[in-house]
């Protein structure tokens, strides 16, 4: 058994990547149908709950969404770190 040239693992890197480009224009067709992720009215109740609770008033949810993917803990974490937002009376 004779060892690959240099031709024929070219060849094989660019079959391999001519699939991963495929793969990936038919996940990109996928998400692009795949409806977003409504919170249900019973979590954004819990979150204002807790909100409240944290701050010691009733404060006012203008957004929530869907985090997906392993590092939403991560970037909240890094997003918390890094606002420069001073809030007062919080205990």
């Amino acid at each position: 058994m004779s060892d690959p040239t240099l031709a024929d693992v070219l060849a094989a890197v660019q079959a391999l990547a001519e699939r991963v480009e495929a793969l990936e224009a038919e996940i990109a067709v996928v998400r692009a149908d795949m409806p977003p992720k409504e919170v249900p009215e019973d979590v954004v109740l819990a979150i204002s709950a807790a909100v409240a609770a944290f701050l010691g008033h009733r404060a006012r949810l203008t957004h929530v969404r869907y985090r997906t993917g392993g590092d939403a803990w991560t970037q909240q974490g890094r997003a918390a770190v890094q606002d420069r937002k001073i809030m007062l009376g919080v205990r």
